[in-house]
This record gives structure tokens, C-alpha cells and sequence, in this order.
């Protein structure tokens, strides 16, 4: 009797081990189908905030998806951090509007995991001015503003040592720059840090002014009218960026490929007569 108990107790045992495997090894098989599918689904999410390169996806690149049988759903955002949470989360699939710095500082502050796929055409920031057509007309006490987020900031210290009206210390680092790292106003000129956003807008009441692409591009200002052009490190180029394990996904590799295309490379050429967009270095 005793014995039967134990036999009938260990087959019980058994049977619970079993049934815990199977569900182990299906929901295993479920996850690694899924993962599977991610990697080579033909259904694709942007996030859209606004801005030159996501309108230089949606013109350039989406339609040659659609075109290789891809359907590519465009996600509105206000501004980019909201669309690279969306990323982080896995709710879309990539974003076309930020460069490495952008990226490194997103991924340490969120703990996230972002990942770049290519390097795209970059917009650069510029020198414009309502008030003056040379970079000549700099003078003592000249109100020149420009960008106060780091990165954009950092951007224009480098202009402005292009420009030759300020000199920042030995071995900066031009991704960092700040105005602590100026070793010497030139021209003595006063630097006025505000919301990039914000300068188009007050543009009349300076004398000069930084303001990147993205904003030239928003606010319709002429870019032939800048007086002078950022020199793009790779750093600072936009790319296009995923979330950590789909940057080797067949649809990632795609986009890519068209990105660095004959087919695109053609469209540039026919839509870059000004000299607007950089392209990319690698």
C-alpha cells in the first residue's frame, strides 16, 4: 500500500516536470519565432518628428521599400526624445533624426539601448544673419546667438572658432564644447544661448546667429543666404537607429542598402542643386 503511494506520488512528480518542460520549450519556440519574424517582417514603424530628414525618408527611401513589397507605417512624434522612448520600448521600429552624440547621451541617461544602422545626408548648422551679408561685419559687443542644448551648443562653439571670432582651449572636445572651453573672444563678441527653436524668431533683433539645419529647414529660411557652414564630423552626422538586436534584421540591412543605393545617390544629386544636404563621410 505504502509502496504504491510512493509510485503513484512519483508519477504525479513526473507528470508535473513534463508539463512545465513542454511549456518551458513552447514558450521558448514561441519567443524564438517571434524573434525570427521581427528580424525578417516586411511591416516596418518610423517615428516622425519634425524635421528635413524624416521628409527626406518618407521622399527618397519609402517608396523604394514599398516598392521591394515593404508597407511603412510613419509614427508622429512632437519631438524626438518622445519617438526614441517609443523605440526603446519596441513600439516602433526606427527613427532618421539624430547623430552618434545624440544617441550615446539618450541610451546613458535612459539606460537604453539604441543602436545605428547608416549614417545619412546631414543638414549643417550655419552662420545667418538679417542684418549683415558678410561674416566681416563682426564687432565688439555683436549679440550672436546660439543654440543652449549641449550637443547643438557644442556645434556652435566649433562654428564660431571656424568663423575666427573665438578660440576654444587645447584638446577640447568638440562634441562637449561649452563656453568654458573659450580660450579667447576675438571679436569680443556676446554669446547669447537660447532655445534653437526660438532664434528664427528673434533673428531681426541680432546681429548673428547659429542655427542648426533642423530649424533652417522648420522655419523655411533660405540656406543659401548662411554665411557660413559647420564642418560635419561623423559624430555629428544624422543616422538612421534602431533598438539593440534589429540592427542586423533583414528589413535594418535594407534600409541601409538603399540608403547608400546608386538609385538614391541619383535622387541627392537631383534635389541637392544648393549644396543643402552633406553627405555622409563613410
Amino acid at each position: 500500500m505504502k509502496n504504491g503511494f510512493i509510485k503513484h506520488k512519483f508519477l504525479q512528480h513526473i507528470a508535473i516536470v513534463v508539463l512545465f518542460s513542454s511549456a518551458c520549450l513552447m514558450s521558448a519556440c514561441d519567443n524564438s519565432s517571434k524573434q525570427a519574424n521581427n528580424q525578417t517582417k516586411k511591416e516596418i514603424s518610423m517615428g516622425v518628428s519634425p524635421g528635413p530628414y524624416n521628409d527626406l525618408f518618407r521622399d527618397a527611401v519609402k517608396p523604394i521599400l514599398e516598392s521591394e513589397g515593404y508597407k511603412v507605417k510613419l509614427v508622429n512624434f512632437p519631438h524626438l526624445l518622445e519617438s526614441d522612448v517609443a523605440l526603446s520600448e519596441g513600439s516602433i521600429d526606427l527613427t532618421v533624426a539624430q547623430h552618434t552624440a545624440y544617441m550615446n547621451v539618450f541610451n546613458a541617461q535612459r539606460k537604453a539601448n539604441l543602436k545605428p544602422v547608416v549614417h545619412v545626408p546631414s543638414v549643417p548648422a550655419a552662420i545667418f544673419s538679417n542684418k549683415y551679408q558678410s561674416l566681416d561685419k563682426v564687432f565688439s559687443g555683436a549679440k550672436v546667438a546660439i543654440p543652449q542644448d549641449a550637443s547643438n551648443a557644442a556645434r556652435s562653439y566649433n562654428l564660431l572658432e571656424k568663423a575666427g571670432w573665438i578660440k576654444l582651449k587645447e584638446n577640447t572636445n568638440p562634441i562637449l564644447a561649452s563656453k568654458n572651453d573659450i580660450a579667447e573672444n576675438l571679436e569680443g563678441i556676446d554669446i547669447i544661448e537660447m532655445d534653437s527653436a526660438n532664434i528664427p524668431r528673434v533673428l531681426n533683433e541680432l546681429d548673428f546667429a547659429v542655427i542648426p539645419g533642423s530649424i533652417v529647414y522648420s522655419a523655411n529660411i533660405d540656406s543659401s543666404k548662411a554665411l557660413l557652414l559647420e564642418t560635419i564630423v561623423p559624430d555629428l552626422e544624422i543616422m538612421v537607429v534602431v533598438n539593440e538586436g534589429n540592427e542586423n534584421s533583414q528589413w535594418a540591412q535594407d534600409v541601409k542598402r538603399i540608403y547608400q543605393s546608386q538609385q538614391f545617390k541619383d535622387y541627392m544629386q537631383a534635389h541637392n542643386q544648393n549644396g543643402y544636404w552633406v553627405m555622409p563621410q563613410g
